[in-house]
């Protein structure tokens, strides 16, 4: 474990060195940092979906919604005359998230199936207009000149320790009771499983780190407005995680790169960006209906081997 362990923090770092290196010498331009950017909000956004949708089993269309309430207190912390320092306007973002989280998932995680995805949409499109008819945050217009308090080691940070807490949740007593429901809700239930209690830590874990994704957001792109959080951002996020697989952290992570990528290099097709970007999904899909990895893992013990590593 501690070799793994060892390995896994190499990767990690090395990845951070060479990115930075690049940024450095001029190889990563403003372009290209500016989409690594949103492959890290995406990964956040997409791993932490899936703890909801592919982990408990359970059909959120919120997502956008959690998102929305850590961008704009962010962006409310930060533009006071007396402004919050940035970190800490994130980590109240995440948590006004997680406690909307609580109070919406108490009765709506009673739900299942279509009925739940309605619901979370409805909380989501709620959370949309209210914000929209708020003079102080800006109505329609949304709010502007957000100060910028995030750079590249943020962002990497941020995103490293989302993948790193789902992961090690997974893998917990607590994972493995979400994944029984999963499975099975009433057999998980007659076995003594709380269900209720663990789709409502899923919910608010999952809106904890969509909380974070918005704070992220506000404070690196320095403008907000409620459209950006629509029902279709919730689509987006939730597309991430299906095309990667319900279930695979790894597929996520895979998902959200391949997906960003592909957004951008058709970025120089406005009128056919979204025909085209519908008909790849499609196509995957009609070939994967599973995802990309299903609910497997990329494991390091399957690759050492091959690198001669040991077993």
């Amino acid at each position: 474990m501690k070799k793994r362990f060892l390995v896994y923090f190499l990767i990690v770092v090395a990845i951070y060195v060479i990115v930075t290196v690049l940024m450095k010498i001029g190889v990563i331009d403003d372009y290209i940092k500016l989409n690594l950017f949103l492959i890290m909000l995406n990964i956040i956004l997409g791993v932490s979906l899936n703890l909801i949708n592919g982990i408990t089993g359970q059909f959120s269309l919120g997502h956008a919604g959690f998102m929305a309430i850590g961008a704009y207190t962010t962006a409310v912390l930060t533009t006071l005359e007396k402004p919050l320092p940035f970190y800490l306007t994130v980590l109240i973002g995440g948590l006004l998230a997680m406690l909307c989280g609580l109070l919406i998932g108490l009765p709506v995680l009673r739900l299942r199936g279509d009925y739940l995805a309605i619901a979370t949409l409805g909380f989501g499109e709620i959370i949309r207009v209210i914000i929209q008819n708020i003079d102080y945050l800006g109505g329609a217009s949304g709010i502007s000149d957000i100060p910028q308090g995030i750079d590249w080691t943020g962002y990497f940070i941020i995103t490293v320790i989302t993948v790193v807490v789902i992961l090690n949740i997974i893998n917990s007593s607590f994972g493995r009771a979400m994944i029984a429901i999963r499975e099975d809700e009433i057999a998980a239930e007659a076995m003594g499983i709380n269900t209720t209690l663990y789709k409502v830590l899923a919910f608010m874990i999952g809106a904890f780190f969509a909380g974070i994704a918005g704070s992220v957001y506000s404070g690196s792109f320095g403008f907000i407005q409620p459209d950006m959080f629509n029902f279709f951002k919730s689509i987006d996020i939730l597309v991430i995680v299906v095309l990667g697989g319900l279930g695979s952290i790894s597929g996520s992570i895979i998902s959200a790169i391949v997906l960003t990528i592909i957004s951008a290099l058709l970025q120089n097709y406005p009128e056919v960006r979204m025909i085209l970007y519908s008909l790849i999904l499609i196509v995957i899909m009609l070939f994967r209906p599973q995802g990309l990895l299903g609910t497997k893992e990329i494991k390091l013990s399957k690759i050492i081997p091959m690198l001669g590593g040991d077993r």
